[in-house]
């Protein structure tokens, strides 16, 4: 399965032609029904909507679809319906004027002070198409399919290049993983011949003369001490599990950002033990260039499914 961003945006418009009321076979006006799709990440799934009154109805079918098609992130849903075409003015008829001036004597009946119609509110209220024809059910379904579709396929990309980033980082922390475990070993080393320095000259010892057996096996065990307090085998080890689990996640796809948060956590966790245990300059870089690598990581994961 692919690796899925929460980030995308998708949109798409369909016409609804809209015969005139009153009009002749050739003039027509047509409805523009259009919808787009926004998504950002988020812990969970977070759906909103925004749609004009006349599509409300649609939102439970809407919300339906989203839920099975998204797993995580805050999607923002937006329909709008805009009237194209025809002259611009639609013409109240005579039945719809007779029913303004209807409404309007009895307003003022009870109400004598009250404005009287305008010719603009005449035309706003009666010029208004009471049958206009809205997209039906099935028609905002297909839309909403259609936009899903192009939303999931920008996530997918999206989720591509996520991908990409993270094995790239993995092979960095592993370089540096690499480069951290013979520097132990040196370390080691160093350690005991300073030890047997030290014991050489606080005995005054003049050059070619033997080390007494005791003072060598002091420096040994120092070194022995020193080894196991800065050893970082087993964080190395760990680190390396959990870039082959990160690895194996990458490569399965499908709903795994939580999964992959937690071991950013874990690798953060390894890479702070290791600077602490760090016995020179040159495991605190590497320590420090993991935990840059690893909070690169961190930030991109918040984006993934």
């Amino acid at each position: 399965m692919p690796v899925y961003s929460m980030t995308g945006y998708a949109t798409a418009q369909q016409d609804v032609a809209t015969p005139e009321v009153g009009g002749d076979a050739k003039s027509s006006a047509t409805t523009r029904f259009g919808l787009e799709i926004r998504a950002v990440n988020s812990r969970f799934l977070d759906l909103s909507f925004r749609l004009p009154e006349e599509l409300r109805q649609h939102e439970p079918a809407l919300r339906e679809l989203l839920t099975a098609k998204l797993k995580r992130g805050k999607v923002e849903v937006r329909a709008a319906l805009e009237q194209e075409g025809g002259d611009g003015l639609k013409e109240p008829t005579t039945r719809q004027l007779q029913k303004l001036n209807a409404i309007q004597d009895q307003v003022r009946a009870w109400l004598p002070q009250a404005t009287p119609l305008s010719v603009a509110d005449v035309i706003r209220l009666g010029g208004s198409d009471a049958h206009t024809l809205l997209p039906s059910a099935e028609e905002v379904q297909a839309l909403a399919a259609k936009v899903v579709k192009e939303l999931l396929s920008a996530r997918q990309r999206e989720g591509a290049r996520l991908s990409t980033m993270l094995q790239d980082r993995i092979s960095q922390l592993r370089a540096l993983a690499a480069q951290a475990t013979p520097l132990v070993p040196q370390l080691v080393e160093q350690q005991r011949q300073r030890f047997l320095e030290r014991w050489k000259e606080a005995m005054n010892l003049t050059e070619g003369s033997t080390l007494p057996e005791a003072a060598q096996d002091r420096a040994l065990s120092e070194a022995t001490a020193f080894a196991i307090r800065i050893d970082v085998a087993e964080e190395i080890t760990r680190l390396d599990s959990h870039l082959d689990e990160l690895e194996r996640l990458l490569g399965k796809g499908g709903e795994l950002g939580k999964r992959l948060d937690f071991l950013i956590q874990e690798l953060h966790r390894e890479a702070n033990t290791l600077g602490s245990k760090s016995a020179a300059l040159e495991l605190t870089r590497i320590s420090v260039d993991m935990k840059v690598l690893i909070e690169q990581m961190r930030e991109q994961v918040q984006n993934i499914e």
